[in-house]
């Protein structure tokens, strides 16, 4: 393939954007050469900037569910567009969104609608910290939560990418109440409520880690996490913005039937325009302005736009239940094919997610996430872009599947593998 187009595009975007980009991994800091610039997609496949055609594994980090320019929710967007674009007012569109989330996730009795993940995380702290009147987080090494100041502490994807797990320009007192624990790691936990008992207000956890690379939950970890909240009065919160509507139509929690206080949800809520949501139980976000005293606005909040969008997607996978099933046996196919290509690795699946790890030891947490080879990981990324394959420029993202990508596609993908195992 021929990339000139993509890096001379690049070239010119460090004159205007710092590295380049728009956001750190899409740099290809971590794997090297240039970024690939986009130009349109369609279902499964994605188009550059040099005419090259890829099959997708990002679709946009997770919310392209039902694939690229699925057509109920382009036409919906477009009505919606006709209408005007922002109000900064209240929509029925957020309503029937709200009411489709609630169905399908009765945890979140009620919610407020917000224009990204990273909102919706921060802000559901706030709830929580406003609440229980208390002031210390538990957070998990590796999780990612969004980059407010308050969680850029071992975080994961992008902050792993740039060898930098903590950010600078964050004072250290804004950190001073975030507690890190271990993910899967009992004992982590047990010893920090024991230490703080009537401190901490939440934990805040990806259900399924996704930002160090895909690393599920062990078993009976979530039912923990739930125990231990309950017992010393904290409020457990599910950061479902990649698992929301991945996991299944009710999300992890309703795939390991484990119920938080507090759920975060992105932009597949959206149907992958910018939109965040947090909701819990009622008496939890009735502190939330403008009935309580926890002060959270957002001019763009539930614009009509995403919620168009957000309708469609939703109504789409809760007419199509069968959905979940095909991206999951899709991706067990590609689970197989790499366990069969390159057996000295761990591959981590949990529904239709997964994520490759160049290395022999079981990967079960932050630290054993860091220690994959991430040198034959950019080898085998840039394989598979060179032939048509787009994945994760990053060892610590993952890989995500829509219902567009064809049975073709995975048998393409499989055979790609088998021959960058042999490259490699």
């Amino acid at each position: 393939m021929k990339f000139e187009t993509s890096e001379a595009l690049f070239l010119e975007s460090q004159n205007y954007f710092p590295g380049g980009v728009n956001s750190p991994v899409r740099a290809f800091g971590s794997v090297g050469g240039a970024p690939v610039f986009i130009k349109r997609a369609s279902g499964s496949r994605i188009f550059d900037e040099d005419g090259n055609e890829y099959i997708d594994f990002v679709n946009s980090w997770g919310p392209c569910i039902l694939g690229h320019g699925y057509p109920p929710v382009i036409e919906a967007v477009r009505e919606a567009c006709l209408d005007g674009l922002s109000f900064g007012a209240p929509t029925k569109k957020e309503l029937i969104l709200g009411q489709l989330i609630k169905e399908c996730i009765p945890s979140m009795e009620m919610m407020r609608m917000v224009s990204s993940g990273t909102e919706a995380v921060m802000s559901a702290i706030r709830a929580a910290r406003g609440f229980t009147g208390r002031d210390k987080i538990v957070k998990f090494k590796g999780c990612y939560h969004g980059h407010s100041d308050g969680l850029l502490v071992k975080a994961g994807s992008g902050a792993l990418t740039g060898s930098s797990p903590d950010s600078a320009g964050v004072p250290a007192s804004y950190t001073e109440h975030t507690l890190l624990a271990s993910y899967n790691g009992e004992t982590s936990v047990k010893d920090l409520f024991e230490q703080f008992p009537e401190s901490i207000a939440a934990i805040v956890v990806e259900p399924v880690a996704a930002n160090m690379g895909l690393v599920p939950p062990s078993p009976g970890f979530l039912e923990f996490l739930r125990e231990i909240t309950t017992r010393y009065g904290a409020l457990l919160i599910f950061d479902e913005v990649i698992t929301g509507f991945r996991m299944g139509i009710g999300g992890a929690q309703k795939y390991y039937n484990v119920i938080p206080d507090i759920t975060t949800l992105g932009k597949i809520a959206g149907g992958g325009m910018p939109m965040g949501v947090y909701g819990g139980r009622r008496e939890i976000m009735e502190t939330v302005s403008p009935v309580g005293k926890v002060y959270q606005a957002g001019t763009l909040s539930g614009n009509p736009i995403a919620t168009a969008a957000g309708i469609a997607t939703i109504k789409a996978l809760m007419e199509q239940p069968e959905i979940y099933t095909g991206l999951e046996k899709k991706a067990s196919k590609l689970v197989s094919a790499l366990k069969e290509a390159l057996p000295d690795t761990q591959v981590n699946q949990a529904g239709s997610l997964l994520s490759v790890f160049f290395q022999t030891t079981p990967v079960v947490d932050f630290e054993t996430a860091l220690t994959s080879d991430t040198k034959k990981y950019a080898k085998y990324f840039h394989y598979l872009l060179d032939h048509g394959i787009y994945t994760a420029p990053s060892q610590f993202e993952i890989l995500f599947l829509s219902a567009a990508h064809t049975d073709e596609d995975i048998e393409t993908t499989c055979n790609i593998i088998k021959e960058a195992a042999r490259h490699l």
